[in-house]
């Protein structure tokens, strides 16, 4: 009876132990670290990772993750600062600094930097306009880590790592105003670098026709490359280009071999010849006649 005692008192020492030895263990892991709450109050050393021992019933360990964690910021309705309406999500990146703070000073601390995250969004995006906001992003995502930042890091002991605008919903008539605004921007491109073009060709033809000029069988040579070009496209027409300086010669030898009319064989109305010689037979005719009719008139 009294081995039998003994056995059974202990089985429950046993017990006992193996109880205070499971509720006096506790496991963190290496992206944890251990805060220690003895009867409330918070002791100073963090429990790094590995095997550790509390108290039981005296102490209580909360295990603070240390990774960086991802939280989605849901579409915010924004009127940016030249009145046009948005719709705007963007991505949070943070991660625990200070695991007392995480406990003590703020409850769910998730939840309440989805929240700041949320109304610095709005903020800052009614701050900017809308070219901003498209163009230049960056300034934008430094812009709402600050803002959210200020009132998480110190009191929080929250950092903020990383902040970025995921999505920007445009209304459709604001997407059709800014493609035609692209369209003609492009097409205003299109135009100015094509009369540049045409500028520094001019210029180039204008060079190369004083050089040309300066030797005299450059022309001739240009005109065969141009025939070796057109004939290098198998057409059947042959363009031949005919110089202006060869119609001009042709024109000159024209005007010297045209015959000169004799001096008395001007047409009446010229220049040094005299108006009666022209006229006398015909006037002489016209009085001739005029007497033979008023002697043929009966008296």
């Amino acid at each position: 009876m009294g081995a039998a005692a003994v056995f059974v008192g202990l089985v429950v020492v046993i017990v006992v132990l193996a109880l205070l030895a499971g509720l006096s263990v506790r496991l963190v892991q290496q992206y944890q670290r251990g805060v220690v709450f003895r009867f409330g109050r918070v002791r100073e050393r963090l429990r790094q990772p590995g095997f550790h021992l509390i108290v039981p019933v005296a102490d209580r360990m909360v295990r603070v993750s240390m990774q960086t964690t991802v939280i989605g910021v849901p579409a915010q309705g924004v009127i940016t600062r030249d009145n046009v309406t948005l719709t705007v999500d963007a991505v949070v990146y943070y991660r625990v600094v200070d695991p007392v703070k995480v406990l003590v000073n703020v409850r769910d601390y998730s939840s309440a930097v989805l929240q700041v995250a949320q109304t610095a969004l709005r903020s800052v995006i009614g701050k900017a306009d809308l070219d901003t906001l498209l163009r230049d992003r960056d300034s934008i995502n430094a812009e709402l880590k600050a803002v959210i930042d200020a009132p998480t890091e110190k009191p929080w002991g929250l950092l903020i790592e990383r902040v970025e605008v995921k999505d920007v919903a445009l209304p459709e008539e604001m997407k059709r105003s800014m493609s035609r605004q692209a369209e003609a921007e492009r097409e205003r491109r299109a135009r100015v670098i094509a009369a540049d073009g045409e500028y520094q060709a001019s210029r180039r033809l204008a060079d190369a026709s004083r050089a040309m000029a300066d030797t005299p069988g450059a022309y001739q040579l240009r005109l065969l490359q141009t025939m070796v070009d057109v004939a290098a496209e198998k057409n059947s027409t042959l363009v031949m280009p005919f110089p202006v300086e060869l119609l001009r010669f042709f024109d000159e030898f024209v005007k010297g071999a045209r015959p000169h009319p004799a001096p008395g064989a001007e047409r009446p109305g010229e220049p040094g010849v005299p108006i009666g010689a022209g006229r006398g037979p015909v006037a002489g005719g016209a009085a001739g006649a005029e007497g033979d009719g008023h002697r043929g008139r009966p008296a």
